[in-house]
C-alpha cells in the first residue's frame, strides 16, 4: 500500500509542472496588460508613458524565457507572486477567500451524497416503479439544466418571493447563506451520484454471486448490506471523487452569481483586470485541489478493492 501511495502522489507531480507551463504560456501570449486595463473603461485617456512604466515595474517588459525562469523559481519557493491590483501576495489573497470556497464545496457535496445516493440506491431496488422514474427524469433534468438559470429561479422563490433566505452575499457565514448556493452548486453532482449508483447497484443485482447469495437463503436486507452496497460503492466512491474535486472550479460561475467570497470570485475579478500572477495562482491551486482530491480517492479506491493496488 505505501508502495502505491508513492506512486501516485510522484504522478501527480509532473501534471503539477505541465499545467503551470501552460498556465503561463497561455496568460504571456493573451492580448492586454494590467497596466492597459486601467485605461479600458474610456474614462481616463490611455498614458503610454504610464502604461510602460507599469510594465516594467511588474516585469512585463522581460523576455519571456526570463520571466518563465522567475515564475518557476518562484514557484520552486512555493511563491505565487503579488497581486498588480493589490500589491499583496497572492498566497495570501488565495487563503483569505479559501474558506468560503471549502465551504460551498462541502456543503453542495453533502447535499448531492445525502439525496443521490439513497434515491438512486431506492430507484436501483425497485426498476421500472414509479420512484425510478421520477429519479431519472429528475437526474436528467438535473444534469440539463444551466447551473445559473437554476441559481436565478432559487433566488427569485426562496429570497424574493417567500423571503425565506439571503438572495446574496457571505454575511457573517452562517448557514442560512449557504443553502441557495450549496443547493445550486449540488444539483449537478446530486444528478450524477443518482444515476451513476443506480447503475451500479442494478449491475451488482444482475451478478451471479446475488443469484448465488439469494439461492442459499440469505435474506434481502443481508443481500442488499453486505453484497449490493459494499460492491456498488467503488463506483459511487469513484464519482464522488471527480465530482468533489471539480467543484471548486464549478463554483465559479455560482460565487459569481451569490456574491460569495471565494477564490472562483477572485478569479474572475482578476481576469477581468488582467491581474495575471492572480489569475495563474488561483488556477493553479484549483488544479491542485482537483489533482488532490482523486489521488485520496485513488487510495480509499485501493482500500476498497486490493485488485487495484496490483495492476
Amino acid at each position: 500500500m505505501l508502495r502505491f501511495t508513492l506512486r501516485r502522489i510522484l504522478q501527480v507531480i509532473p501534471t503539477v509542472v505541465v499545467v503551470a507551463l501552460l498556465i503561463f504560456v497561455i496568460f504571456s501570449v493573451v492580448p492586454g496588460t494590467f497596466a492597459a486595463s486601467l485605461f479600458a473603461d474610456g474614462k481616463r485617456a490611455a498614458d503610454p508613458q504610464m502604461i510602460a512604466r507599469l510594465n516594467e515595474e511588474f516585469g512585463l517588459n522581460k523576455p519571456l524565457v526570463e520571466r518563465f525562469v522567475t515564475y518557476v523559481t518562484d514557484l520552486a519557493r512555493f511563491d505565487l507572486g503579488t497581486s498588480f491590483r493589490t500589491r499583496q501576495p497572492v498566497i495570501d489573497l488565495i487563503n483569505d477567500r479559501m474558506w468560503a470556497s471549502l465551504q460551498l464545496a462541502i456543503a453542495a457535496m453533502v447535499f448531492a451524497l445525502v439525496v443521490g445516493v439513497p434515491l438512486g440506491f431506492l430507484a436501483a431496488l425497485r426498476p421500472g416503479s414509479v420512484l425510478d422514474t421520477v429519479t431519472m427524469v429528475g437526474a436528467v433534468s438535473g444534469l440539463s439544466m444551466p447551473q445559473f438559470w437554476l441559481g436565478l429561479l432559487l433566488m427569485y422563490l426562496f429570497a424574493l418571493q417567500l423571503n425565506w433566505l439571503p438572495s446574496f452575499g457571505y454575511g457573517d457565514g452562517s448557514f442560512r447563506n449557504l443553502i441557495l448556493p450549496a443547493v445550486t452548486l449540488g444539483v449537478t453532482p446530486l444528478a450524477l451520484l443518482a444515476r451513476t449508483t443506480r447503475a451500479g447497484v442494478l449491475d451488482v443485482l444482475n451478478a451471479d454471486f446475488i443469484r448465488t447469495a439469494h439461492s442459499k437463503g440469505m435474506s434481502e436486507v443481508k443481500v442488499v448490506r453486505w453484497h449490493v452496497a459494499r460492491n456498488a460503492l467503488v463506483l459511487i466512491v469513484t464519482t464522488v471523487g471527480l465530482q468533489f474535486g471539480s467543484l471548486i472550479g464549478q463554483a465559479v460561475v455560482i460565487e459569481k452569481l451569490f456574491a460569495w467570497p471565494g477564490i472562483g470570485s477572485l478569479l474572475v475579478d482578476s481576469v477581468a483586470i488582467r491581474d495575471i500572477p492572480v489569475v495563474q495562482g488561483t488556477i493553479l491551486v484549483i488544479v491542485l485541489w482537483f489533482l488532490v482530491i482523486n489521488t485520496a480517492v485513488d487510495l480509499i479506491y485501493a482500500a476498497i478493492d486490493p485488485r487495484i493496488k496490483q495492476e
